[in-house]
């Protein structure tokens, strides 16, 4: 039978003694290699210091020569009741950027404050953080009561003092224990110089925290990482591979993707190196196929078509942890991490801003300077699927990067209103300010013969559908039509070749293109052009860039659009002259030219 596992995250400010509290479970729970505690006693005494437990987690030198825990590190051990993974997180405050990457999996959290020191500003950061990763099982040791005589008043106290802290974070601890570390009083045995305390020693609370069981039982939640294709010897397999966040998947289960909200069913799954399964659980790396050839992309998270769902937006309430060396600020491009998605994020709003030593609002900031937590409005550069951190924590945690590193921490509360989404603004502003000259779009038409129209050519396979549109461009200017076809590396090599912008937003391009598809249908040209891997959400934002003028798409092969009408279908394979006269015709039907034949 499978033993059952807990992820604990342990921290506290620099000095209080956490290393230690690890150090010396390990040691007492008989966790350490054979060996290891006589090494490292016989290191410190050639090198004349004296022995500390925290010692046993260094594992950087660099620890050891500076006396501080400067990365995260993983402890494993182990009691009768379960196993355990506990991360030792740093407690400077140059280092919460470690902190937040352990207790983001973390499902209990031990906080450690020193008797002697009492509670500092990272002791508050710390509670703060355990509240907005929603680590609700929170137990706090008040460490070196050696150095305070085991005085049960300084307990009392500081126990008193941090409970009214966290009870305004609405964090309502499961315990505190009074301890000394160093000379193991309370933690694997009580302790007969703290009579007074009768509560639970360390290891008998965390044998006694509850487990987040049964992430199977909870609806499905599997986000895309990859799609694999096989084209040797007659495979023409596409699994979708990924890791089961919860839930479980079944073959013949109807499934939906989003948000682009195809569905299929399952018609196998496979793993590496095994027969292929008939149901795969949470927690497994596997691939699937369909019984449907659809058009999906990483990022993406599948779910069950009849259980629960993810919430799909653009817009999303949430609370970060800023950690960036510059300002977090409104409008700015910052990448954004949620599951296996990765897209273009700005903060659209400024909420409040909450300093986390002394948990002072202030309603009036719009940045989120250094160890900032902020309520704010996210804007993603697409819809993206996820879930509020209270109703599925995998789905509802996310990074903020800037300038490829990560520099804030956050969790989904809830969407937000779509009022005053920027792209909306943007538009609006550039219609405002658009200037024209004399010359009427009607005048134009009358000179050209023909009216302004942006043809997408929109298909899997690019090369195909790049024919396809040149050969259009070809035949219009043949027939004496203002015609340009335009592709999208144009746009990737010229106009769009901001990299850092486009490594941040895939769909940057997308949005610079139909910026130009404004400026060119606005000329009277019918602009022509071919895309490959674009979704629903792609062509609504080159119809709103492109408007007033109109947009239409030809889609070749299967149709990747599920919300979206394309004007027209043509299959694959498709002569090319049978093309042309279908798109002629409507061309025809939509009035864009005059009744003959190109």
């Amino acid at each position: 039978m499978e033993r059952d596992q807990l992820n604990i995250v342990i921290v506290g400010h620099v000095d209080h003694g956490k290393s230690t509290v690890m150090g010396r479970l390990l040691a007492d729970t008989g966790a350490l290699p054979e060996g290891r505690l006589e090494a490292v006693k016989s290191l410190c005494a050639k090198t004349a210091k004296p022995f500390e437990y925290a010692f046993l987690l260094d594992a950087l030198k660099d620890e050891r020569d500076q006396g501080i825990t400067i990365d995260s590190a993983r402890c494993f051990f182990k009691t009768a009741s379960r196993d355990y993974i506990v991360i030792d997180a740093p407690g400077h405050i140059e280092f919460l950027k470690n902190m937040v990457t352990g207790a983001a999996r973390a499902e209990a959290a031990l906080l450690v404050i020193a008797a002697d020191e009492g509670i500092q500003e990272n002791s508050k950061r710390h509670g703060y953080l355990a509240s907005m990763l929603g680590i609700s099982q929170v137990t706090v040791l008040i460490n070196k009561m050696d150095l305070v005589n085991y005085d049960q008043e300084v307990y009392n106290r500081l126990a008193s003092e941090y409970s009214a802290f966290l009870k305004k974070l609405k964090v309502k601890p499961v315990s505190f224990i009074p301890i000394s570390a160093r000379n193991g009083e309370n933690l694997t045995h009580p302790s007969n110089l703290m009579q007074w305390y009768n509560g639970p020693t360390v290891l008998e609370q965390l044998d006694a925290f509850g487990n987040k069981k049964g992430k199977e039982l909870l609806p499905l939640r599997f986000p895309v990482q990859d799609i694999y294709k096989f084209t040797e010897e007659g495979d023409d397999r596409r699994i979708i591979a990924g890791t089961i966040e919860s839930g479980v998947v079944s073959v013949g289960d109807e499934i939906i993707f989003l948000p682009s909200k195809k569905r299929s069913r399952v018609q196998s799954i496979e793993a590496f190196n095994t027969s292929p399964k008939s149901n795969a659980h949470a927690g497994e790396a596997i691939g699937i196929t369909l019984e449907d050839q659809l058009y999906t992309r990483p990022g993406e998270i599948i779910a069950s078509g009849r259980d629960s769902q993810p919430k799909v937006s653009s817009r999303l309430k949430a609370n970060i942890f800023w950690m960036g060396r510059s300002p977090l600020v409104k409008r700015r491009s910052y990448k954004l991490k949620l599951a296996t998605s990765r897209m273009s994020a700005t903060v659209a709003e400024i909420t409040h801003v909450l300093d986390a030593s002394d948990l002072h609002m202030n309603h009036n900031k719009q940045q989120l300077d250094r160890h900032d937590v902020g309520e704010v409005i996210i804007e993603t550069s697409k819809p993206i699927a996820f879930d509020p951190v209270a109703d599925f924590e995998g789905t509802g945690r996310f990074v903020l990067v800037d300038n490829y590193e990560i520099a804030g921490g956050g969790i989904i509360l809830d969407e937000a209103e779509r009022e005053g989404a920027l792209l909306n603004e943007q538009i609006r502003t550039r219609e405002i300010a658009w200037e024209k000259g004399y010359i009427t779009n009607v005048d134009r038409a009358a000179k050209n013969n023909h009216s302004s129209k942006f043809i997408l050519f929109a298909g899997e396979e690019y090369k195909s559908i790049e024919d396809y549109a040149r050969e259009l461009e070809q035949r219009l200017f043949n027939a004496g039509h203002q015609s340009y076809y335009i592709g999208l590396d144009n746009v990737l090599s010229g106009l769009a070749q901001n990299m850092e912008q486009s490594a941040i937003d895939p769909g940057y391009p997308i949005r610079i293109m139909g910026e130009l598809a404004r400026i060119m249908t606005d000329s009277g040209m019918i602009l022509i052009s071919a895309v490959s891997g674009i979704d629903d959400y792609d062509l609504e934002i080159l119809k709103q860039l492109n408007s007033p003028a109109e947009f239409l798409v030809v889609c070749i092969g299967l149709n990747p659009f599920t919300q979206y009408p394309v004007d027209l279908t043509i299959p694959v394979k498709t002569p090319i002259d049978e093309v042309m006269q279908r798109i002629t015709d409507l061309l025809r039907e939509k009035e864009v030219i005059p009744e003959y034949i190109i």
